[in-house]
């Protein structure tokens, strides 16, 4: 599979961030009591199934990838960015990252207990959203579990629509459709969790919490 043809354009958004972006989220778990308790669950899920190794796909500077660490498992974070990279590796030596594509990962087949994709997927266009969640059902072993988020259109039955972010556009997606696509590649979708914005939040969009399981 080759990279989609947007992601040239995202690796440079990013690189040209990182370290903002890296000072602005390091500590965001930390208000974020729902989406840690669902990594506890995701790690507790992995750790019941055999403990193999789970990759933080789009890890930037690789911060929730040490919290996968500390919760027991044995994660490797992998990005696009170089730049994001490069930070991760200098802030938790002790971890593996590497530079690479979601829609062409450098790892073999089934090997995989876990697959985490924090908001990794929102500026990959809707067409070259497949190409990914293949890979993601690849690389898992069998009873392996895909945890991803993303932002959620207004309606069950909408389109994916674009919107204006920061770095680059990026998509919110129906959670309906964004299952159904994740059963097309063998993912099964276990567990859905909706988060409704803050009155402050800059976007008034829901968030996505998606738990799935390979057959």
């Amino acid at each position: 599979m080759t990279e989609s043809d947007a992601l040239p354009t995202t690796r440079g958004a990013y690189d040209a961030v990182a370290a903002t972006y890296a000072d602005l989220f390091r500590d965001h778990l930390r208000e974020r009591p729902l989406e840690r308790a669902l990594l506890s669950a995701f790690a507790e899920l992995v750790r019941t199934n055999g403990d193999g190794p789970v990759a933080d796909l789009g890890c930037g500077p690789g911060h929730i990838t040490a919290h996968l660490h500390e919760l027991g498992l044995n994660p490797f974070g992998v990005d696009a960015s170089p730049a994001m990279i490069e930070l991760a590796r200098e802030a938790h030596p002790a971890l593996r990252f590497e530079t690479g594509s979601m829609s062409a990962l450098d790892i073999e087949d089934g090997v995989l207990g876990g697959v985490l994709s924090r908001w990794s997927v929102i500026h990959t266009p809707p067409r070259d959203l497949p190409a990914i969640l293949a890979e993601f059902g690849r690389v898992l072993a069998p009873g392996g579990h895909l945890l991803i988020s993303f932002p959620a259109t207004d309606a069950p039955d909408d389109e994916p629509q674009p919107y204006d972010h920061t770095v680059a556009t990026a998509y919110r997606w129906s959670p309906d459709r964004f299952a159904a696509l994740l059963r097309e590649h063998g993912l099964t979708e276990s567990s859905r969790l909706l988060i409704e914005p803050e009155p402050t939040d800059r976007r008034q969009f829901r968030e996505v919490q998606l738990l799935a399981r390979k057959a």
